[in-house]
Parts: C-alpha cells; structure tokens; sequence
C-alpha cells in the first residue's frame, strides 16, 4: 500500500496570481502535441506544411478548452451551473469533459478544414496520433488534483488518502488516513496517454485509407475508458446510471466505440487503390 503524496495543486503563486499544475499540464500537451505534429508535417508526402501546425493547434486548443468545460457542465455538472453560472469559468479547478473537449475539437477542425480546403478527416487523421499526448498530460493533473479516484482496494499501489484533504473519502474525518483507493487516473494515463500514442504514432507511420486512423483513435479510447470506469468511482453527483456500475463515462464511450469501429470497417472496405493493408 502507498500513500498519496498529497501534492500542492498550485505549482507556482506570485501574490494573488497561482498557476496550477493542472493548467500546467494541459500547456504541455499542448506544446507537445505542437512539437510532435511539426515532425509529422516533415515526413515526405505528408501534405502537411511544419508552419500550419501551430494555426491547427490553435483551432484545436480552443476546442479543447471551451468544449471541455461545456461538455464537463453539460453532462456532469448542470445543476451545479445553474445555481452558480461563474463556476464555468474555474478551470484551475478541475472538471473538464473529454467527450465534451472532443466535440469542440471536432467542430474546430470542421471550422480549419472548410478555411483550408481540407477535408475533414484529412484533419482528423492527421491530429489523432497528436492527442495522447495531451490526454496523458491532464490525467497527471487529474492525480495531482486528487479528483477521479479508483474504488477502495487492497493492491500493492493502492494509496491511502490523508483524511485532513481529503475528507469526503473518510466519512468526515479530518485526521488520519482514507481507506487504500486505486489510482484510476493513473490507469487512464497509461491507457489514453502511453498506450494510446503508442498504438497510434506506429499504426499510422504506413499509409492508412483516411478514416482509418480517426477510427482506430476512437475505438481505442472508447475501450480503455469504458474498462477503467470499472475501477473509477462514479462521480458523486451522479452516481451510477443503471443496473449499479454503469456510469456517464461508459454510456458516453460506449458510442466512441461503435463509430471508431464503422470508421474503420468502412476506411477499409472503401479504401483507395494503392493505399496500404494494416500491418
């Protein structure tokens, strides 16, 4: 059993102004993903200008942000909003929405298409490899927030919580330890960051049908979020939707599961001559 090492949110506070990790670690997946989509555009035949990255990235960004906190108060936090309005604004404080951020990203990239002649999954195939990175970058904030934790169990790296911070998981106490809890945001960031990208960046180093790298991006995220939701604490304010394990993230990856699945089966079955087979 370990102990959570009970990590400052605010990485550095100069007067009232304080960065926070998790801030932080989004502009590391955004920094990343820049350096990393510079080095696709390189690659002959890519299509791709190094110096259209950073207006790509910058579309992407801004569906990040805005889609992630509409998409977090939308499905996880509506009544919450509609007593406090503000608190749409406090990103510093965690609550963001992947499912809600992929859908502003998937608008951004329909906006920077229709600017730049580009299809749309030209767009999305080429970005797809790039979000692991960022994806991995806001579980570690998630850890370093102490949000999202696993369910109580007795394993080796499970980690006991100190009461004094986190209360909610000791039935009030201030002092003392919770019982040990699975670290389910570090699960996801082996999951949706490490092994995601890794999948990724290989699968699409070959020529791929387009569509193929979008749908092997959404039927592998919908995969390993839907099984780490089996660890994950539900969220207190919803609780489980069905049958007592099914939760909002399930019945949201549920569908990323089918498309990515029909984006590839139809990549696959429509591809191009000349194009490569998987392998």
């Amino acid at each position: 059993m370990l102990t959570y090492p009970d990590i400052d949110p605010i990485a550095v506070s100069i007067g009232p102004l304080a960065v926070h990790w998790y801030g932080l670690m989004y502009l590391v997946g955004f920094i990343g993903g820049w350096w990393l989509g510079t080095r696709r555009a390189k690659r002959p035949g890519s299509g791709w200008q190094p110096e259209e990255i950073g207006d790509l990235l910058f579309y992407a960004a801004l569906g990040v942000v805005l889609g992630g906190r509409i998409g977090y108060t939308l499905f996880y936090n509506l009544p919450d909003f509609v007593a406090h309005p503000l608190v749409i604004f406090k990103v510093w404080q965690g609550g963001m929405s992947f499912h809600g951020g992929l859908i502003g990203v998937l608008l951004a990239v329909w906006l920077y298409g229709r600017r730049t002649g580009r299809g749309f999954f030209q767009v999305t195939d080429f970005i797809a490899p790039l979000v692991p990175i960022g994806l991995g970058a806001g579980r570690i904030g998630n850890f370093i927030n102490g949000e999202l934790w696993g369910k109580v169990a007795n394993l080796p790296w499970s980690m006991r919580l100190p009461c004094s911070r986190f209360w909610e998981y000791c039935n009030g106490r201030t002092t003392g330890f919770s019982p040990p809890h699975q670290p389910s945001q570090l699960y996801e960031f082996l999951l949706e960051g490490v092994a995601l990208f890794v999948i990724l960046w290989l699968y699409s180093r070959k020529p791929r049908p387009t569509m193929a790298v979008s749908g092997m991006f959404l039927l592998c995220y919908g995969i390993f979020r839907f099984s780490v939701e089996f660890v994950r604490l539900p969220d207190p304010q919803l609780g489980y939707l069905a049958f007592g394990w099914v939760t909002m993230g399930q019945v949201l990856s549920f569908p990323m599961i089918l498309i990515g699945a029909g984006l590839l089966w139809w990549a696959y079955r429509h591809k191009p001559a000349g194009v490569a087979d998987a392998g």
